[in-house]
C-alpha cells in the first residue's frame, strides 16, 4: 500500500503482516508515519478496516 502523503510504502489493515512487509521493503522506502498530518492529509488516508471501525482505532 502507499502512503497517501508522501507516498511511501505503508500498511493497512489487522498488521498480522508487517513484519514480513517490512522485511520486503528497503528502510528508506518505509513511511515511518505523519505526526504533523493536517485533517486534509487525514481525509486522503484510506478508509479504515472492519475491525478497526469494530474495535475503535484512529
Amino acid at each position: 500500500m502507499t502512503c497517501a502523503t508522501c507516498g511511501k510504502t505503508t500498511w493497512d489493515g489487522c498488521g498480522q503482516h508487517v513484519d514480513s512487509v517490512r522485511a520486503q521493503v528497503p528502510a528508506a522506502q518505509w513511511c515511518g508515519g505523519h505526526a504533523g498530518a493536517t485533517a486534509s492529509t487525514a481525509q486522503a488516508a484510506p478508509a479504515q478496516g472492519f475491525l478497526g471501525k469494530l474495535f475503535g482505532g484512529r
